[in-house]
């Protein structure tokens, strides 16, 4: 069998295309299996330019060997072997994106969301390290059998096909993840088809930070139930609802429902739990106009406070002044009154002493 660089020994093809063949090789220095990748020359390539080319990725397999994180593929070592560079990466057991929408059709919403979150956190994280990809496939992401999913094929794209500016515009970037849902999604009518718009440019809001795209992909992956902390409302959410439905003329504008005038998605979205103390806070986004708060409930409680004790201090008023004038006895404290001319010896209109009365 044929041995790379006196380590690494060829088993089978695992997979084959414009930019190189992906082995199934043994380490003979660690016993365990990877996956070699043999780079290759594009067809039209004039044959004095594939030196840089090959330098060209040899570099950014090492750039690449720099980043650690779970949804990006881990490169182990670069070789070189008839002046070709030969890359050593992890074995990831599973199948492709590709392989796995050949077998079993497009994925479920939630899935694909998922899927697209992963791979968005791993296109992020190769970016930050200098390593931008040139446009992900469904042949670029691994399905792993531990639940991973793995993103490969960094500077794998043609060199004609692939401009010199392609690989640093992150929007381009965004694109092509916006296009390789569009492809594994089974459902775009959805939350996720909102997303799915964003990511292509097409969403009511402008362009999308990649930021906010992951968060919102992870929401929808999560049931859609909130926006994460710290972020922002959910991709157009009137347009979610008649995602799928026809457009209306040619200007993107869509067909919909609900009350004229009101605002998208207000009609039968659910009453906000409000803390106490948030009655007098802004107006939650897309509130209708013109809505106002209900008074703070703790103004009513200080009134009727008030008033009560000013009723209570009249009433001891008027008991004071009633005990301090005619007819009030001595020794009747508390407000105990006669109707009689006080005074002992004084009595009834039939010779009966009087009786207090209260």
């Amino acid at each position: 069998m044929t041995v790379i660089a006196g380590r690494y020994r060829l088993l089978d093809v695992l997979a084959e295309g414009a930019t190189g063949t992906v082995w199934r090789a043994l380490d003979g220095a660690s016993g365990h299996e990877v996956a070699l990748k043999e780079s290759r020359v594009p067809p039209r390539l004039p044959a004095d330019e594939a030196p840089a080319l090959h330098a060209r990725r040899e570099r950014g397999a090492r750039a690449l060997a720099r980043v650690s994180h779970p949804s990006v593929v881990r490169v182990l070592d670069v070789v070189a072997e008839d002046g070709r560079p030969w890359v050593a990466t992890e074995l990831v057991r599973g199948l492709t994106l590709a392989e796995t929408l050949e077998a079993g059709g497009p994925l479920p919403a939630r899935e694909a969301a998922r899927v697209g979150a992963d791979v968005l956190a791993g296109l992020r994280a190769a970016r930050e390290a200098g390593v931008p990809h040139r446009g992900v496939e469904p042949e670029d992401v691994l399905l792993g059998n531990d639940g991973r999913v793995v993103v490969t094929g960094f500077g794998d794209a043609p060199e004609e096909a692939a401009g010199p500016k392609d690989g640093a515009d992150p929007a381009a970037e965004l694109r092509s993840l916006g296009r390789l849902l569009e492809a594994a999604a089974d459902d775009r009518s959805g939350p996720l088809g909102a997303v799915i718009d964003a990511l292509l440019g097409e969403g009511p809001e402008g362009p999308v930070t990649a930021d906010r795209a992951e968060r919102e992909l992870r929401r929808v992956a999560g049931g859609g139930t909130r926006t994460p902390p710290g972020g922002t409302g959910a991709f157009g959410d009137g347009a979610r609802k008649d995602r799928g439905g026809a457009r209306a003329d040619g200007d993107g504008s869509r067909a919909g429902g609900g009350a004229p005038g009101a605002a998208p998605g207000a009609a039968d979205a659910p009453a906000p739990h409000r803390s106490a103390g948030e009655d007098d806070a802004a107006p939650a986004p897309g509130a209708p106009p013109g809505r106002k708060h209900k008074a703070p409930r703790r103004v009513p409680v200080l009134v009727a406070g008030v008033v009560g004790a000013l009723l209570i201090a009249g009433a001891l008023v008027y008991h004071a002044v009633r005990d301090d004038g005619p007819g009030a006895g001595p020794g009747a404290p508390g407000g105990v009154t006669s109707t009689v001319p006080a005074g002992s010896g004084a009595t009834g209109a039939d010779g009966v002493p009087a009786t207090p009365r209260s």
